[in-house]
């Protein structure tokens, strides 16, 4: 069963940088595809960053690139987001997935890949 539990949450002021992390057991990060997704209040679940991880490939979307970075780290089975000049509307809760696990109430996509897998998220705030 996989389950994943994503850490490192916390309240900055803009311009500060955080670094969450994702714990997973049941599954192996040396292959098939994670992510990071966001859900800010009000609004709907949206991608931030995937992973092929036996290639290391990875898409980023637009509001974040050349800002977050994602890694992951074979030995301690951990997914990581290196989140560096945060601005306010970084805000929301931050969830790691994993790629299958789809149910109708559960699945979203990022650039074709569909994720199933979710942890519990963590609280991003970031103040202006």
């Amino acid at each position: 069963q996989v389950q994943l539990v994503e850490s490192g949450g916390d309240s900055v002021q803009a311009g500060g940088s955080l670094r969450l992390s994702c714990e997973v057991s049941g599954f192996t990060i040396t292959s098939d595809y994670m992510a990071w997704f966001r859900q800010a209040p009000g609004k709907a679940r949206e991608g931030v960053v995937s992973i092929y991880l036996a290639g290391g490939y990875t898409a980023y979307a637009d509001s974040v690139q050349g800002r977050f970075t994602i890694s992951q780290d074979n030995a301690k089975n951990t997914m990581y987001l290196q989140m560096n000049n945060l601005k306010p509307e970084d805000t929301g809760t931050y969830y790691c997935a994993v790629r299958g696990g789809c149910t109708d109430e559960n699945c979203e996509t990022f650039y074709g890949v569909r994720f199933g897998y979710w942890g519990q998220g963590t609280q991003v705030t970031v103040s202006s």
